[in-house]
């Protein structure tokens, strides 16, 4: 995947040339969304329509607007915004799911001449898109059925039994990777890691890409999480939360599961009180953010810039993330 000097650049789908996909990635309460607006308003200025592509797992559900920090039309600066509340939350959006709408979206959006932005932070998202699928098989329903049944310990013993270089990989609670990897090989007959070497679908190869990973100093990324979770409270998460209980949704559902609903459901419940919900939902938006870190640290390519600072200076960042587009 490889950068070009300037997203300014002119292109021509016509004449071949493959078409410029900016991305800003970064872990919750990074600034990623700001700097994509950023970028798309000073691409405008310079005659260049943008387009901003939602790539967080959250963001896509309707029924996630605060929790979510889904931008507001205030904070959408006058720049088109697409996937974001596309999916309800009814409907579970896996990678796979938003891979593609967003392969979609990026071509509708080439069509039309402008320049897509991807911005977020769900690594598997962005990876699936970039490089594609694996190609597994329909995974057998009984196969399924009896996995999903089994404690997590019983799930990983048999998982190290049956695919020990997988099972190696995974933290012995990770209940959803775990059933992921045993149900695969028990209904193919092959581990996981066979089908993830024949990616298909990605688009790596058909645009321009034009990456930016923001990385802030830890502490200070901590307690802007902490401070995003309390503005949420103010914002209303009850009421999104209630709303979403109200709908009777299946726990499973990864809408259920989004970080904030289980600790404000306990509030709704009466099992604890607002002031530990606001404990749990920081220290799990805190722990979430630590693994969107050290992926987006270490799996992407190294040829992607990674913009490291050790403040929230909003100009600053921004005049880095300008430099590395080729656009100062």
């Amino acid at each position: 995947m490889s950068t070009a000097n300037s997203l300014d650049a002119s292109y021509d789908i016509e004449a071949g040339d493959r078409p410029p996909l900016a991305l800003i990635a970064g872990p919750t309460a990074s600034g990623k969304s700001d700097c994509a607006v950023m970028l798309a308003q000073e691409l405008e200025r310079r005659g260049r329509r943008a387009v901003i592509v939602n790539a967080d797992s959250s963001q896509v559900y309707a029924d996630l607007t605060i929790l979510s920090a889904r931008p507001t039309s205030e904070e959408m600066g006058g720049i088109e915004h697409r996937l974001f509340g596309a999916w309800d939350g009814a409907q579970g959006c896996s990678a796979a799911d938003w891979a593609r709408a967003a392969r979609e979206t990026v071509s509708d959006i080439h069509a039309q001449g402008a320049v897509p932005i991807l911005a977020g932070g769900t690594g598997l998202y962005i990876r699936t898109l970039l490089d594609g699928i694996a190609p597994v098989p329909p995974i057998d329903p009984q196969v399924r059925e009896d996995v999903r049944a089994l404690p997590v310990d019983r799930a990983y013993a048999a998982l190290l039994a049956e695919d020990p270089e997988r099972a190696a990989r995974l933290a012995p609670a990770d209940t959803t990777r775990i059933a992921r990897a045993l149900e695969v090989v028990r209904s193919t007959g092959k581990p996981i890691a066979h089908w993830q070497a024949m990616t298909t679908g990605g688009i790596a190869g058909a645009v321009t890409l034009f990456p930016a990973i923001l990385l802030p100093e830890r502490q200070a990324l901590y307690a802007r999480c902490d401070l995003r979770f309390a503005r949420m409270i103010e914002r209303g998460a009850i009421a999104e939360v209630e709303a979403l209980l109200a709908r009777r949704l299946d726990p499973d559902l990864p809408v259920m599961r989004a970080i904030g609903v289980p600790e404000l459901a306990g509030v709704v419940a009466g099992s604890w009180s607002l002031e530990d919900a606001i404990v749990r939902g920081s220290q799990a938006t805190r722990n979430y953010a630590k693994r969107q870190y050290t992926w987006l640290r270490h799996q992407p390519p190294a040829g992607w810039p990674r913009i490291e600072f050790q403040n929230f200076d909003t100009k600053q960042v921004q005049d880095i993330l300008l430099r590395v587009f080729g656009l100062t």
